[in-house]
């Protein structure tokens, strides 16, 4: 599932090569990834025009002209691609929309969804959302507040969308190997100096992870030399058996709060 990288990178990209154009055709394979009738969605989206387009958590927000927005969570297995007519790509699309000479492509909506929202159906939809872990209010003495009383394992809190939003499976791994901490460790059980180290971790890789262009492995577009870049940077995540970066010890895997976990059990403590 992409994760903070992966729609920060999708944001950043999109920004430049959809934000000002007018959306000229829509089509629809599968309904259940949109909020209304085929109908509806495409009287409401042709014509219209993308403004601008925002990232919350792991959720792309396209502002458009007449106020509303479409609202996308790619959930397991979802892609967009940018297609031109000499340029198409061979997949199962859900959902298109077509700005004339390009088009935006919605692949693997599956569990992912395209929803036509109000500005305040959008706010709703994130009122359970925790901060944005790169945002200059995500300071050391907020995330020292987030973690009062709270005693779940690393893992199963920095996945927790409640708790902070956008880090999933992947990124809470190297999270974790990044502070020199185990995904198992509780989080009551962290002293001042390891929450320091965990706060500054959630930030550098969670940025790392967007240098790079997050891990996701299919380009947006013909040319896209950025997305999929941190596809091989990862330190810890899917590495089981392989030797720790660190250390020099193998990299185990194993279920934390019934996810897949990899971590050295040598330097993590």
């Amino acid at each position: 599932m992409p994760e903070l990288p992966e729609m920060e990178t999708y944001k950043n990209l999109l920004q430049l090569k959809l934000a000002g154009h007018t959306i000229k055709d829509v089509e629809v394979n599968r309904e259940k990834s949109i909020n209304s009738s085929v109908a509806d969605f495409k009287r409401e989206l042709i014509d219209n025009k993308i403004t601008h387009i925002h990232r919350r958590g792991k959720h792309l927000i396209f502002k458009l002209a007449s106020g509303k927005a479409l609202l996308l969570h790619l959930m397991l297995g979802g892609l967009m691609y940018i297609e031109s007519d000499d340029d198409i790509i061979s997949r199962t699309k859900q959902v298109i929309l077509s700005f004339g000479s390009h088009r935006l492509t919605f692949i693997g909506l599956r569990l992912g969804y395209l929803h036509l929202l109000t500005s305040k159906e959008v706010e709703e939809e994130f009122a359970d959302l925790g901060p944005e872990p790169l945002e200059p209010s995500f300071t050391v003495q907020t995330f020292q507040q987030l973690t009062v009383n709270k005693k779940g394992k690393l893992k199963s809190t920095l996945v927790d969308q409640q708790f902070i939003a956008g880090i999933g499976n992947r990124y809470s791994d190297e999270i974790c190997f990044a502070a020199g901490l185990l995904p198992t460790r509780k989080l009551d059980s962290l002293d001042q100096s390891q929450i320091l180290k965990l706060h500054s971790s959630i930030r550098s890789v969670l940025e790392e992870g967007i240098r790079y262009g997050g891990y996701i492995d299919l380009p947006l577009f013909k040319g896209d030399q950025l997305t999929g870049g941190f596809g091989g940077k990862f330190k810890v995540h899917d590495r089981e058996g392989e030797p720790c970066i660190r250390c020099g010890s193998v990299i185990v895997k194993k279920d934390v709060s019934s996810r897949k976990t990899f971590f050295c059990a040598n330097c993590q403590i």
